[in-house]
């Protein structure tokens, strides 16, 4: 008698690996109850990276780099599932009062923020708090872990590379800080606020409201040098060094009749160019952000989130999103990839974006029943973190 014929899953794997590629999620789950080898196989991260780049936040840029390496892929598409539809756990880690600056009147603090691992860094009033994120990745532990100060007036935006935070403050300076040791170095940069800093390849560029952007030295024995003052006629709101390192871009508040986004030399300081032609007055940008050297995405006053792409044109921008009540939008950040997420002015709105779309995917009101920006958000794979006026709130996206 003939023997019967072998299963399917008893082929060699590079084979079965070949079949498998063509299948999509819902099959390669289905396929995963068969039998304990094919459960084995159907959850290789190979199988499931091409699924995860079409997903929104998986962890995988649009040139393919995986921002995550150390999850794995098919844990990365299910929790996308719930980014998509908007499953998640809101909880508020943080609270803090209202500075009093007067007898009778209080004012705001505008937090800013950076996430680092298992650390979050989180600006309040002058000082910088380091807070390490709990082993199941939603709260914060109690007590900031360290504290970086060094200004006299609120720190008012700050980054973090390569284990240096850089910020800039209300008292015109700007302070730089080595995260693991005693090192610090401050320096007076402009005659008022610097609204906006960042830090790439030993330069420092900053803005200020004294309508100029400047390029500072961290080389050996030039720390704090000026190498360039650029006249922007207009309060820099934003900025951001191009990944190339050869430019940067100014966001300002387009008092006048010149463009808002600029961007300039690097080494000389000199205007490259202006994107758009059609900003209306006071449409100021607030928040700039590099996903490429060519694309950029930028968010201000007028309500949009617009999308750049320099190789093409410096005119218009590839791609427009509207804020769909109106509201300014105060920070944008994306995931390299298909989503972005924005704040906005009003009520302490979060929104998340497909670029693939043109109305917004998702809204999440976190400031309720008074009214505050979202001032900065950052957010991993598995969650959102949104800094408003007085509390801290993260959204889990792990919960079914």
């Amino acid at each position: 008698a003939a023997s019967p014929p072998s299963p399917l899953w008893a082929l060699p794997e590079e084979l079965l690996l070949l079949i498998c590629s063509y299948l999509d999620a819902q099959a390669l789950g289905r396929l995963a109850q068969v039998c304990r080898r094919l459960r084995f196989l159907s959850s290789r991260d190979v199988l499931w990276r091409r699924i995860a780049r079409g997903c929104l936040n998986s962890g995988f840029t649009q040139l393919g780099t995986d921002l995550a390496p150390g999850i794995p892929v098919k844990e990365r598409v299910k929790v996308s599932q719930n980014w998509r539809h908007g499953r998640c756990r809101r909880e508020t880690v943080l609270k803090w009062k209202c500075k009093q600056v007067a007898p009778s009147s209080y004012s705001f603090l505008m937090p800013w923020m950076e996430l680092d691992g298992e650390y979050l860094y989180l600006s309040q009033a002058e000082n910088i708090q380091a807070y390490q994120l709990c082993a199941e990745g939603t709260g914060l532990q109690r007590h900031p872990q360290a504290i970086f100060s060094g200004h006299q007036e609120d720190v008012c935006r700050f980054v973090l590379v390569n284990s240096h935070i850089v910020s800039g403050g209300g008292d015109g300076s700007i302070v730089l800080h080595k995260l693991h040791g005693s090192y610090s170095v401050k320096f007076s940069a402009h005659e008022q606020e610097v609204n906006c800093v960042d830090f790439q390849g030993g330069l420092i560029v900053s803005g200020s409201r004294d309508r100029t952007a400047k390029v500072w030295s961290l080389s050996a024995g030039r720390v704090g040098q000026c190498l360039h003052t650029v006249q922007t006629d207009d309060r820099v709101w934003s900025i951001a060094i191009s990944p190339l390192l050869s430019s940067f871009v100014t966001g300002t508040a387009c008092c006048g009749h010149i463009s808002p986004l600029r961007i300039w030399d690097l080494e000389s300081g000199q205007l490259l160019t202006c994107l758009g032609t059609d900003f209306h007055h006071g449409a100021g940008v607030l928040d700039v952000f590099y996903e490429t050297p060519s694309l950029l995405l930028s968010c201000g006053y007028d309500t949009y989130i617009r999308y750049w792409d320099i190789r093409t044109s410096t005119r218009k921008c590839v791609q427009e999103w509207e804020e769909p009540h109106d509201s300014a939008l105060y920070c944008i950040r994306s995931d390299k990839n298909h989503m972005i997420a924005s704040g906005s002015s009003y009520y302490g709105v979060v929104r998340l974006w497909d670029k693939r779309q043109t109305q917004c995917l998702q809204s999440f009101h976190l400031s309720s029943p008074t009214s505050s920006p979202v001032y900065c958000l950052r957010f991993s794979t598995t969650h959102l973190y949104a800094a408003l006026a007085s509390a801290l709130h993260v959204l889990d996206f792990t919960a079914s």
